[in-house]
C-alpha cells in the first residue's frame, strides 16, 4: 500500500478470541495521479459483517471493495456523491450476491467510510462502526450508531454508560444489504480537519470492550501503527469475544 506523504496510516484486524473466523474487512485507498489525488484524497473504510460464518465475511468484503471502486472511479468532483454512490452500489451488490446464494441469504454488514480531501472530512455510515475525531487531547465520536440500545440514549431512556452494558446492544436498526432500503447517515458539509487530528474507524468489537478515553490515550502516546496494535491487545484481554478492527489515520 503506498502512502503519500501527510498522513501516518494503519490498518489492522485481528480475529479476537472465541470466533472462528474474521467478518470484519477494512481498506485503504488513495489516488496515484496528482490530479485526481486533488480531487480524491485518501479513502478508508471498516466493515463488520454479520450473517454467520461466510455470509458475513463476504458482505464485509463486498462492501469494501465495491466501495472503493466506485469512489476511485467517480466521474463527478464531489467526493461526498462518489461516497454515496459506492455505499449505495455496495448495498445492491450485497443484496445481489444474496440473492444468487441462498445459503448466504440475510447477509449485511456495517460500514464506515471516510474520505480526506484536501483537508477536509467527507463520510457515510451505516450501523455501529464508529469514526472518531482526535484533536487537541479531546475524542468526539462523529458518527451515531444504528442501533436499538443508541435510540434509548437518544431518547433519554438510559444513559451512555447503561448502554455499554445494555443486553441488546448489538442489536443493529440499521445495515448494508439487509433491507430493500439503504438507511445511511451523510453529513450536508465537509468537517474541515487540522494537522495533527487523528481519525479512528473500528468495529464494535473494538469499542465495546476499550473506552473512548483509552482510545485517546493510545493514539496520543504512539504511532499510528503502535496504538492500533496496543488497542486490538487490549480488547484481547478484555474477551475479545468479537472480531477487533482499526483504521487509524493520523494527518501531519
Amino acid at each position: 500500500m503506498k502512502v503519500r506523504a501527510g498522513v501516518e496510516v494503519s490498518g489492522q484486524s485481528d480475529i479476537g478470541c472465541l470466533r472462528k473466523n474474521n467478518e470484519d474487512s477494512f481498506g485503504y485507498w488513495e489516488a496515484e495521479d496528482d490530479d485526481r489525488f486533488a480531487l480524491k484524497g485518501r479513502l478508508a473504510i471498516v466493515a463488520d459483517g454479520m450473517g454467520g460464518y461466510e455470509g458475513g465475511q463476504e458482505a464485509s468484503h463486498l462492501a469494501v471493495d465495491t466501495l472503493v471502486a466506485v469512489y476511485r472511479d467517480y466521474e463527478g468532483d464531489d467526493p461526498q456523491m462518489a461516497l454515496i454512490e459506492g455505499l449505495q452500489a455496495a448495498h445492491e451488490e450485497i443484496r445481489r450476491y444474496g440473492a444468487a446464494h441462498p445459503a448466504l441469504r440475510g447477509m449485511g454488514t456495517t460500514c464506515t467510510a471516510a474520505a480526506i480531501v484536501q483537508d477536509l472530512l467527507f463520510y457515510v455510515h451505516v450501523g455501529d462502526t464508529r469514526l472518531y475525531l482526535i484533536r487537541d487531547g479531546q475524542i468526539r465520536q462523529v458518527t451515531r450508531d444504528h442501533s436499538y440500545v443508541s435510540r434509548l440514549v437518544e431518547a433519554g431512556m438510559i444513559s451512555r454508560e447503561e448502554a455499554e452494558t445494555h443486553p441488546q446492544r448489538n442489536i443493529l436498526t440499521a445495515a448494508v444489504g439487509t433491507n430493500p432500503e439503504l438507511i445511511m447517515d451523510s453529513p450536508g458539509h465537509p468537517e474541515p480537519l487540522r494537522a495533527e487530528d487523528v481519525l479512528v474507524i473500528c468495529s464494535d468489537g473494538l469499542w465495546g470492550l476499550v473506552h473512548d478515553e483509552e482510545i485517546l490515550a493510545a493514539v496520543e502516546k504512539h504511532s499510528a501503527e503502535s496504538a492500533g496494535r496496543n488497542l486490538i491487545q487490549l480488547a484481547r484481554e478484555r474477551g475479545g469475544p468479537d472480531n477487533i478492527t482499526a483504521n487509524i489515520l493520523r494527518l501531519r
